[in-house]
């Protein structure tokens, strides 16, 4: 049976990637705490999600994917992995560029949509001042 309740050659993989990086579980301090979110009762009552940091390097993740401590246990050290590839070569990941992409088209929405609420003000401020009576406000 695997460690973390995957495919044995997963765990595998992820154990020769932790190797390669130069990070040992003797270096990993691994804490499990409460969830966040909805989730209600069950929710509340177990400590599913793990937060996992790398001594030497200071790197700290927080996993709370799935309901299972032991699923949650590997993506913490998958993404533990994930990061420090990054440190380490200095490259972006995808899913931050991709974050950073959806966050830009999102501000640039927002542009567009406050411009066209302002023509709309401008126009209504038109059409009302259109109506008065001559001499009223005068």
């Amino acid at each position: 049976m695997s460690l973390f309740n995957v495919r044995p050659e997963t765990a595998q993989a992820l154990l020769n990637r932790m190797e390669s990086l130069g990070i040992a579980e003797s270096d990993l301090e691994e804490r499990f705490v409460r969830g966040s979110g909805s989730g209600g009762q069950k929710r509340n009552k177990t400590s599913s999600c793990v937060v996992l940091r790398h001594r030497p390097s200071g790197l700290e993740v927080r996993c709370e994917r799935e309901r299972s401590q032991t699923l949650n246990r590997f993506y913490a050290r998958r993404e533990l992995c994930d990061r420090m590839e990054e440190k380490l070569r200095g490259r972006v990941l995808e899913q931050d560029s991709a974050r950073a992409k959806v966050r830009r088209q999102k501000a640039r929405r927002a542009r567009k949509t406050k411009l066209k609420m302002l023509e709309h003000k401008a126009r209504r401020k038109n059409t009302k001042t259109g109506r008065k009576r001559p001499g009223l406000d005068e």
